[in-house]
C-alpha cells in the first residue's frame, strides 16, 4: 500500500480534496463545540402570517453530522444567536458548559459583528495569562473563552473557525477578511491552537449556493452536511500538516509523555 494516500500532496491547499470520511478527524476522541446557529443546526420556518421562526435542531447540525461520519463524540455547547460575550458571561456557566475536553472547535462571529455590532478590536486586546485584563471587544471576549478552555485543559487541541464570505456586501466581507487576519495572530498566542480558514478556502455563501443548500439564510440539511465536510476535512488537513502535534493525542489530560518527541 502506498502510504502517500495519508499524506498531503505537494502544495496541496486546504479543502482541495474532500474525503467523505473526513480522514484523520476521526482520531479525535471528543470535541466540544462553541458556536452559534450554524453549529446548533438552526432551521428557518414560516408561520401562518409568513413570519420567520427559528428552530435549533441539533440532530441536523454539522457537529452531529461529523459525529455520525467519524464516530467522534461531539458535545454541542451552541445556540442560535450566540456571541463570545454571552457565552463567556452567562451561557456557559448557566448550562455547565465549561467542560474539560480533549479538543474544542470555536466558531462564533456572525452575531457578534453583524447582529449586535460589537466593537471588533484586535488580537492586541488579549492578555492570555490575565484574561480579566482583556478589552471588552470581540477579540477580547474571544481571548477570554480561549484562555478559559486552556485553563480547563492546557493541552487541548483548539480549532478556531473563521467566517464565510458571501461576495454580496462589500463592508461585511471586508470585516470578515480583517477578522481572518487577526485570527492568524490569535492562534499564535495559544499552544496547540489552529485556524480553520473557511474565509479563504470555504464555499462562497452567496445567493446561488443558498438557493440549493439553505432555507432562507441558514443552511438546510444538505447545507449542514457540506459544512460538516468542510470542518472535518480541514481538521484532517491540519493533522496532516502538523502530525507531530497529534502523536500524543491519547495522553491529553493523563500526565503521560513519550521521549520520542524530545529527540
Amino acid at each position: 500500500m502506498d502510504k502517500s494516500i495519508f499524506e498531503l500532496k505537494k502544495d496541496e491547499k486546504p479543502l482541495e480534496n474532500i474525503d467523505r470520511t473526513c480522514g484523520f478527524a476521526s482520531i479525535l476522541k471528543e470535541v466540544g463545540v462553541i458556536g452559534d446557529s450554524l453549529a446548533s443546526g438552526e432551521f428557518e420556518a414560516t408561520d401562518e402570517s409568513n413570519n420567520i421562526t427559528y428552530h435549533d435542531m441539533y440532530e441536523y447540525s454539522w457537529p452531529s453530522v461529523l459525529e455520525r461520519i467519524t464516530g467522534t463524540k461531539y458535545y454541542n455547547y451552541s445556540r442560535g444567536g450566540m456571541t463570545f460575550k454571552e457565552f463567556y458571561e452567562t451561557w456557559a456557566d448557566k448550562n455547565n458548559f465549561w467542560e474539560k475536553r480533549q479538543s474544542y472547535i470555536v466558531a462564533l462571529g456572525n452575531n457578534d459583528l453583524f447582529v449586535f455590532n460589537h466593537n471588533v478590536g484586535s488580537h492586541l486586546d488579549i492578555d492570555v495569562l490575565h484574561p480579566e485584563n482583556n478589552k471588552d471587544t470581540f477579540f477580547g471576549y474571544m481571548g477570554k473563552v480561549l484562555s478559559k478552555l486552556k485553563s480547563l485543559e492546557k493541552d487541548a487541541r483548539i480549532f478556531l473557525v473563521s467566517m464565510l464570505l458571501d461576495n454580496e456586501l462589500k463592508e461585511k466581507d471586508e470585516l470578515t477578511l480583517y477578522v481572518l487576519n487577526e485570527m492568524k495572530e490569535v492562534i499564535k498566542l495559544y499552544s496547540f491552537t489552529y485556524l480553520i480558514d473557511l474565509t479563504t478556502y470555504g464555499v462562497i455563501y452567496n445567493k446561488e449556493v443558498r438557493s440549493k443548500y439553505a432555507l432562507g439564510y441558514h443552511p438546510n440539511a444538505m447545507g449542514y452536511y457540506i459544512y460538516a465536510l468542510m470542518i472535518g476535512n480541514y481538521i484532517d488537513y491540519i493533522i496532516k500538516a502538523n502530525y507531530k502535534d497529534f502523536f500524543e493525542l491519547p495522553f491529553i489530560g493523563k500526565k503521560l509523555h513519550n521521549s520520542y518527541l524530545d529527540k
